[in-house]
């Protein structure tokens, strides 16, 4: 199960270098239909997230590169 969350945060990092942005329900939709649901969880606020292990690989495969907006849902490249 590791090295499927290690495979979709790089998934992650790819997408977003490429486009400049990773609106999370994209990643929540990629990642499920390519890793499976055990990698979806709902937050407290009632949003589809992602497994906060694919999260923190995620954080530091990109190395402070990305930052979150919280408003609109979405990883942008810095």
């Amino acid at each position: 199960m590791e090295h499927q969350a290690e495979e979709a945060a790089r998934w992650m990092l790819a997408e977003l270098k490429e486009a400049g942005i990773l609106y999370q329900q994209d990643a929540v939709n990629h990642i499920r239909s390519r890793f499976g649901e055990s990698f979806i969880y709902v937050n407290e606020n009632g949003n589809e997230s992602i497994d906060k292990e694919v999260k923190k690989i995620f954080k530091k495969l990109h190395g402070g590169k990305a930052a979150w907006d919280r408003d609109g849902f979405f990883w942008g490249w810095t």
